[in-house]
């Protein structure tokens, strides 16, 4: 059931929370655009600074369920509130560049904070906002306003970073403001919420885990296709980082057309997941996934192969602007994977923890493998052996892509009966 809510009031909460949506996650995330200058000011290596983004990724990864039980139970207004105050105020802690064991705790921190209590409560109130024939235009709007907000947030900080000397106090400066804007949106977060009234909510009882579904779900093919599916293009996303470091190491850019590189890609984003919702909208999600996967491994290939030999500036940004085209919508479609494969309106939810809990673990083991190899090849070399075995990764992701075609979509279309690409995120 959705709250009976006015078309503006409606639009300003979506339009809140995509933008806390997208900013909330550029702290535990600094290292994306700012690899280089973030572990000279905390003195890491690759392989610590890929262990910070690992614990962040674990505790996330642990608070899944934990979430979604809670936004039902618990007032959504309070967690989102409280979510983006407490993530801006260790923010301010984070930007003295404390030692490592703090910084842990820190990255601890932000997982248990941003999951526990702001992505499923976030969820809930845009589902609760919009009629039911009008969610995916709910949650399409989301993504993309969440794209924009970072987008724009990180070209501001960047400029910010560049016109400070890009050192060491430039980055504390950038993240001190950054913690003050998600402070800022936590506020604005209060006044423009509205807590889900209890008629709109369901019994505590009907919100009981039914583990006869847990089990139902995971004894379904498909799940574990999908699975296979999500993990491997996050698996890609994460690899998408070391576009920063590698355009330093190898290329030999500056830290500021580094981070400017970063910054044109998350631009892809909110674009990218578009498009790709008209397009399996029209050919079918898995066949647009398969053909997604292929792109990407012919782009790490590419990649790969290029990092070798200190590639042309030019050619690195084709491959770059391919591959995180691609990663984007792949993001962007493929939990629509639960419709063409059938799996039932009734455990969607179930299946959507299920396989987050298991395809985001990318969180915890991409950021160790990255740096790891990395640190034990020196230079272009730690470089191709990452972008191969991201390659692999997504060959990994096709085979499944077209699995579920030939299983699940084919038969239907045999059949004469065409299968449903309506994008659900």
């Amino acid at each position: 059931m959705t709250t009976k809510m006015s078309f503006v009031r409606r639009w300003l909460l979506i339009t809140v929370l995509g933008f806390s949506g997208g900013i909330i996650f550029l702290l535990p995330f600094l290292f994306e655009v700012f690899y280089t200058p973030l572990g000279s000011a905390l003195g890491l290596n690759h392989t610590e600074l890929g262990g910070l983004v690992s614990v962040f990724g674990f505790f996330s990864m642990l608070f899944y369920f934990p979430g979604g039980w809670l936004a039902d139970r618990v007032s959504t207004r309070k967690m989102i509130t409280a979510s983006l105050i407490g993530t801006g105020l260790a923010g301010l802690y984070f930007s003295t560049f404390p030692s490592y064991r703090v910084s842990l705790a820190i990255h601890a921190f932000w997982g248990i904070c941003i999951t526990l209590l702001f992505w499923a409560a976030m969820i809930r109130l845009v589902r609760n906002s919009a009629p039911a024939d009008q969610q995916g235009r709910a949650f399409g709007t989301l993504e993309f306003i969440r794209g924009i907000a970072e987008g724009l947030t990180s070209t501001g900080l960047l400029v910010v970073f560049a016109w400070l000397g890009s050192g060491q106090q430039a980055l504390s400066s950038v993240v001190v403001q950054l913690s003050w804007v998600t402070i800022a949106l936590g506020v604005i977060a209060w006044f423009v919420i509205e807590d889900i009234s209890r008629d709109d909510s369901e019994s505590s009882t009907n919100h009981a885990i039914a583990w006869q579904d847990v089990l139902a779900v995971l004894k379904m093919p498909v799940i574990w296709l999908i699975i296979v599916v999500v993990m491997t293009a996050y698996c890609a996303y994460w690899s998408s980082f070391s576009i920063n470091p590698y355009a330093t190491d190898v290329v030999l850019t500056t830290v500021a057309v580094a981070g400017a590189i970063s910054v044109a890609r998350m631009w892809l984003k909110p674009i990218s997941g578009l498009v790709a919702g008209f397009v399996a909208d029209r050919f079918g999600v898995a066949i647009s996934t398969t053909a997604l996967f292929a792109i990407l491994v012919v782009s790490f290939l590419g990649l790969a192969a290029l990092s070798g030999n200190l590639p042309g500036f030019y050619v690195m940004l084709g491959f770059i602007a391919v591959a995180a085209i691609a990663i984007f919508a792949l993001r962007g479609i493929y939990f629509a994977l639960l419709e063409e494969g059938n799996v039932p309106l009734a455990v969607t939810g179930t299946a959507g923890g299920i396989i987050s809990a298991v395809a985001f673990t990318p969180d915890v083991f991409m950021p160790l493998l990255s740096g790891a190899l990395r640190d034990a090849y020196p230079g272009a070399e730690g470089y191709r052996y990452l972008f191969l075995s991201t390659a692999g990764m997504c060959a990994a992701g096709l085979i499944a892509s077209l699995a579920i075609y030939i299983k699940y979509v084919k038969p239907k279309r045999d059949n004469g009966s065409q299968p449903s690409a309506k994008c659900r995120h």
